[in-house]
């Protein structure tokens, strides 16, 4: 299950926060077809938020088509994001994990690898490049 973290100062909006992370665990494979998501009530005891909040967040993921909620049961994931590549036991994963430490060795701070990372995406995919998860080419329209 999904445990999520929410980051008040990101001025990123909350509901933002859980939707993005959710389709990053299903990008990952941590989340698959049939797993229930964290109830509204497990969430707000977990990050001090307005149930309404993930609500909000729980229903676009359902408008996204990759969530449905079942009455009285939950709200169960109904397709993945996962990529062979994109899986949290790939070769590209610990290529990318290499590639992060050799860069903290250097000198980079988060902030760094952050903006070098932001700025070899919008070279190599030709578009405006974001780490927040809310570019076309993440939610796969561009693959």
């Amino acid at each position: 299950m999904v445990e999520y973290r929410i980051d008040r100062r990101s001025g990123i909006a909350t509901y933002l926060q859980i939707v993005q992370q959710t389709k990053q665990a299903l990008r990952l494979g941590l989340l698959e077809p049939g797993d229930r998501l964290p109830t509204a009530r497990e969430v707000v005891a977990a990050t001090a938020i307005n149930p309404n909040t993930v609500l909000k967040a729980y229903r676009e993921l359902e408008r996204e088509g990759l969530v449905e909620p079942r009455p009285g049961l939950g709200t169960f994931v109904r397709r993945s994001l996962a990529r062979p590549g994109a899986a949290a036991d790939s070769p590209l994963r610990a290529e990318l994990a290499g590639w992060t430490d050799r860069a903290r060795a250097a000198g980079l701070g988060r902030e760094d690898v952050t903006a070098l990372v932001a700025s070899v995406l919008e070279e190599r995919f030709g578009e405006t490049a974001t780490l927040s998860g809310s570019g076309h080419e993440e939610d796969g329209e561009n693959r």
